[in-house]
């Protein structure tokens, strides 16, 4: 899965490609992959349903 998130090692928004969706342990889902200008992991939560 390809997707954008922010690198705080390089301080600047990069396109991720090849991300897992993964879920946390308190259920929010997310992609998390490596950013390819440094190799950092890279996260990015995914919209879910608001609990309320």
């Amino acid at each position: 899965m390809e997707f954008e998130g922010y690198c705080v090692k390089d301080r600047k928004k990069v396109v991720v490609k090849n991300g897992e969706v993964k879920t946390t342990e308190n259920g929010r889902k997310m992609v998390q992959g490596v950013c390819p200008n440094c190799g950092t992991k890279v996260t990015r939560f995914l919209p879910g349903d608001k609990k309320k």
